[in-house]
């Protein structure tokens, strides 16, 4: 069967494809091949600019362009090769080595992949696709999540509505204090996850430079490609590594996102419950159907994408951030298909980012409902008062309070009937009176 959108295996190239097409751009295979044609060839400029051998700069331009306008062709030139070397970073070698050969530069092609050995390639080119995705990608997504929820916040800053702890009626609170409770979780793992440095290895075939060093022994090598790195690709070296980068830094990375998807799964199950309690209505659009069997229906589809997306991200992150870290000795390759998978979590990442901010897009808040709610629910004052009274050192008040209103339904004729059998003075009962479930809401940090 032919590969398309019908016909892939998992829905990320299926279903969800139009969605998520530009995550090929660092995860597909031909991206893998692209980054490591970007790697090889910034690193074979760099040992001519460092003097080993003589590049001209017509070669040099041309390089560099093959680099930026790296094509598809290219990419399956380089797969036909690999079919033979049976070796991936291989075939990168000979497809560039071949370019060298088609710009009569054949007198320097073995400078192509110098001392290095493949985790070289994949340890630079891998954490570069990472980056540039996170910073292109995933943390502009969520900073647009973020704002569109900051927004929300600022929208309901006013609205009262009744707070529940344990799922009981509680003091109310402020519907957009409540969204700016994810706004600042958000904020704070965002600058967490913008501290993790994006490592790299690159030090031959165990990370000594044992190659480069018997052959050049007069150069400093840990100097030169700490600036190559660093410098060149923007990225982090690590000093000390065996054959492969120890991916602790990606492993925070991933945690990191964890930590974020788990603050958008509690999101998701407070805006559903929300709107299972009738806070808010839903947009419906023309044509579309909630239920197969119940046409009233307007189902939360979209908060429950999300957290399904959310939980299938976090399920391959906690896998990946404590597999990775681990290689026996010097090095095995069950890295090698694991990071192959990176993309994925970020691609059921971003589906829920898209989802969530469908759904905040459709909410229409139900003041009513809101209103209703803190109307029959008069017994949320109880604290306010008994904290009153314990100011003006009234006796047992919590006591009296309790005996009310546990287990009574309670109204505001009920509170003001209680009020006014406390032997207090006048002023005090009407301090008291002008306490509601409406502005019972404490202060907060708008």
């Amino acid at each position: 069967m032919e590969l398309n959108p019908l016909t892939a295996i998992s829905p990320i190239d299926g279903r969800y494809r139009t969605q998520l097409n530009q995550l090929a751009d660092y995860f597909s295979e031909y991206a893998l091949m692209k980054y490591r044609v970007l790697v090889e060839i910034e690193y074979f400029i760099f040992l001519s600019e460092k003097k080993f051998f003589k590049l001209s700069a017509a070669a040099k331009k041309q390089l560099q362009n093959i680099a930026f306008n790296f094509s598809m062709e290219d990419a399956e030139a380089i797969k036909k090769i690999e079919a033979v070397t049976n070796h991936d970073v291989k075939a990168v070698e000979y497809f560039l080595k071949e370019k060298l050969t088609s710009l009569n530069e054949t007198a320097s092609k073995e400078w192509i992949h110098f001392g290095l050995t493949s985790q070289d390639i994949n340890n630079t080119a891998i954490p570069l696709s990472w980056k540039d995705c996170m910073e292109t990608i995933y943390l502009p997504s969520l900073l647009n999540l973020h704002n569109h929820l900051q927004q929300l916040a600022q929208q309901w800053k006013n609205i009262s509505m009744l707070a529940r702890t344990h799922g009981q009626p509680a003091s109310p609170t402020i519907l957009g204090k409540e969204i700016m409770v994810f706004v600042e979780r958000l904020d704070n793992q965002v600058q967490l996850f913008s501290d993790i440095p994006f490592a790299a290895k690159f030090g031959g075939a165990t990370g000594n430079f044992n190659a480069h060093q018997v052959a050049f022994p007069e150069k400093k090598w840990i100097q030169m490609a700490n600036e190559f790195v660093d410098q060149k690709l923007g990225l982090q070296r690590m000093q000390f590594t065996t054959q492969v980068e120890h991916y602790d830094y990606l492993a925070a990375h991933f945690d990191a996102i964890k930590r974020i998807n788990t603050i958008l799964i509690d999101l998701c199950r407070d805006i559903w419950t929300y709107i299972s309690m009738d806070y808010f209505k839903q947009k419906t659009k023309k044509g579309e159907v909630g239920s197969s069997a119940m046409p009233h229906k307007v189902n939360p589809i979209d908060f429950e994408n999300a957290e399904g997306n959310l939980g299938m991200a976090n399920a391959l992150l906690e896998h990946l951030s404590a597999k990775l870290p681990v290689s026996r000795l010097q090095r095995d390759l069950t890295d090698s298909t694991v990071l192959r998978n990176i993309g994925v979590p970020v691609a059921h990442t971003l589906l829920a980012i898209l989802s969530l901010e469908k759904g905040l897009g459709k909410l229409i808040l139900n003041e009513t409902k809101l209103k209703e709610d803190l109307e029959n629910n008069w017994a949320v004052i109880a604290e306010a008062i008994q904290t009153i009274l314990r100011r003006e050192n009234y006796p047992n008040p919590y006591e009296a309070l309790k005996e009310l209103t546990r287990g009574n339904v309670i109204d505001k004729k009920s509170i003001h009937g209680f009020i006014d059998k406390l032997k207090i003075s006048r002023e005090l009962k009407k301090e008291l009176k002008n306490i509601t479930p409406q502005n019972y809401t404490g202060i907060t940090a708008f």
